[in-house]
């Protein structure tokens, strides 16, 4: 495929009927999907299945794309929207977890987690209990912002908030972490947020702390204001 295609030609030909161009325009994203997917539902199996929900939803529904944000906007919002809604299940009809990461599934996407150094290793369990143990609304915002480096505005728009409303829940899970994560800058050492287990970002898709951008052109300005 021509990577001089932007993202929004590649939808355009999606709803036109090639088959190839959705294949396409996830193979560019799927990296920056995933990473956000695995980091808001902490769960290797869980996020592999949010992330299918939201690109059949994605695809299914790519005929009322308005145009009123990046494709990539759009992506994420989806994907968000659908770990969101596994949280939300999760939290009604709780189940007990299998100990040290294990699932009961042999199909790649659960499974122990990724080899590191036995301190390092504790200390990204530690930050990811953290994290799961945020409301919802908060964790997703962190993960945006602070796990992704997503801009603050492209967060607004992702989420569908105002800034200011990205703003003040990041500040309330930055100071929620920070009571329970304050053991661990004793000695100088730095909070992580170790991408160790997120798949290698591919050439097709941008850098990892950029904002997120679609060759279909700059999204617009967000409207609403920022908390003074």
């Amino acid at each position: 495929m021509d990577e001089t295609v932007t993202d929004l030609d590649l939808l355009h030909a999606h709803i036109a009927g090639d088959r190839d161009a959705f294949a396409e325009l996830f193979r560019r994203h799927r990296d920056r999907l995933w990473a956000v997917a695995l980091r808001t539902l902490a769960d290797r199996e869980e996020a592999a299945d949010a992330l299918q929900d939201a690109l059949l939803s994605a695809h299914r529904a790519a005929g009322r794309f308005r145009g009123d944000a990046a494709v990539t906007t759009w992506l994420h919002r989806i994907v968000v929207n659908a770990c969101l809604d596994r949280i939300r299940r999760r939290q009604s009809h709780p189940t007990v977890p299998l100990p040290d990461g294990v699932r009961d599934s042999d199909d790649g996407t659960g499974g122990v987690e990724p080899a590191a150094p036995a301190r390092d290793h504790d200390t990204a369990m530690v930050v990811r209990d953290a994290l799961a143990a945020l409301p919802v609304e908060q964790r997703a915002a962190l993960v945006l912002v602070d796990v992704q480096g997503y801009p603050v505005a492209e967060v607004a728009r992702i989420l569908g908030v105002p800034e200011g409303t990205v703003k003040s829940r990041c500040a309330r899970g930055r100071a929620r972490l920070a009571v329970v994560l304050g053991h661990l800058r004793t000695g100088g050492e730095q909070l992580p947020g170790d991408p160790s287990d997120v798949p290698a970002i591919t050439r097709g898709n941008p850098r990892a702390r950029q904002a997120v951008r679609s060759r279909s052109g700059h999204s617009r300005p967000d409207a609403d204001q920022e908390e003074a």
